[in-house]
């Protein structure tokens, strides 16, 4: 199953079973979305449940809070993150804070789904990655997917959580295609082990994750070590315990991710080893990350402002030998 069909089964079963289930987003209906995740949900549920909006994000997530005050559950569709930013004062100052300037009274089940990322020349304002400034969004929770049976599990759990959540998407991963286990037993807010090994733990999440783990064996065989790979699946919380298990065995950590470098994701997850961990590591951990410059269409240009396989290679390698591997 594509990742976008994971996605949209999920939505489909969750629609089929919970009457106060609504879509909201642009071109979501008729259209099929942009990235034909609603495909087929428009004509099955109509235009009551699956809600083609204008273009206003600002009120589409201002609408769907109110929705979710009323008692219904939305599911918001973003075309991007960067168009994200547009709604952010809804994000932050209602949808995270109602529940607690209420005193819990008020309740906000919704999701705001969003693809980010770097895909294939579409320029600085459809290329950004945000989950920096909204993980640290007290009372949102979030979530990033980079592997289909997560995405088809997360999504239907988020939906069902009483809470707003932040679920992240990449627009190059739609046409992932990989076995979905509808019967797995998933927990979105838990760290996935994705290779188990012995003397480097790599920690990355959405595209970069695959990225990643194309380079493992040459990596493995240039270091002759054998690295353990994990996949974040939660942003807000992450799942420390299971990072620090896998830092504990290893001594070494690498983190691998897409957005800029200054203020990044990553450097919280880094911080945390530093600061927690710092006697059980043998070296200093490392931070792949993009350039601090605004995501160019030039191909050429889009390539050398983020990791890629060749460069995560060439750092890992270099770094795994300075640091005595």
């Amino acid at each position: 199953m594509l990742y976008r069909e994971a996605l949209n089964l999920a939505l489909d079963e969750e629609l089929k079973q919970d009457k106060n289930l609504v879509l909201l987003g642009e071109d979501i209906g008729a259209f099929g979305g942009t990235f034909r995740v609603t495909e087929g949900l428009f004509a099955k549920y109509g235009k009551n449940r699956v809600i083609d909006t204008p273009i206003a994000e600002l009120s589409i997530v201002g609408n769907a809070i109110g929705m979710a005050i009323a008692g219904l559950r939305p599911v918001v569709e973003l075309m991007t993150a960067n168009f994200s930013l547009l709604a952010f004062d809804q994000i932050i100052n209602h949808m995270s804070k109602i529940p607690y300037m209420s005193a819990g009274k008020i309740r906000l089940p919704m999701v705001i789904r969003m693809p980010q990322g770097v895909s294939r020349q579409l320029g600085a304002q459809h290329s950004e990655s945000y989950e920096q400034m909204l993980s640290a969004v007290p009372g949102v929770f979030v979530f990033a997917v980079a592997d289909p049976t997560y995405a088809y599990h997360a999504l239907r759990q988020s939906i069902r959580m009483d809470d707003p959540v932040i679920f992240i998407e990449h627009e190059l991963l739609y046409n992932k295609n990989s076995e979905v286990d509808v019967n797995a037993k998933v927990n979105p807010f838990k760290a996935r082990l994705v290779k188990e090994g012995d003397d480097i733990t790599i920690i990355s999440y959405l595209k970069m994750l695959d990225d990643t783990l194309t380079c493992i064996d040459e990596i493995e065989k240039s270091l002759n070590c054998s690295c353990e790979v994990i996949d974040l699946c939660s942003l807000n919380p992450i799942d420390f315990q299971s990072l620090e298990v896998s830092i504990s065995k290893t001594g070494r950590v690498v983190l691998v991710e897409e957005g800029h470098k200054m203020g990044s994701f990553g450097a919280q997850v880094i911080s945390w080893a530093a600061e927690e961990l710092f006697y059980l590591l043998d070296a200093p951990p490392l931070r792949l990350s993009g350039e601090n410059v605004p995501i160019a269409y030039n191909r050429q240009l889009e390539l050398a402002s983020i990791p890629t396989p060749q460069s995560i290679t060439k750092d890992i390698i270099q770094w795994g030998k300075q640091s005595g591997l």
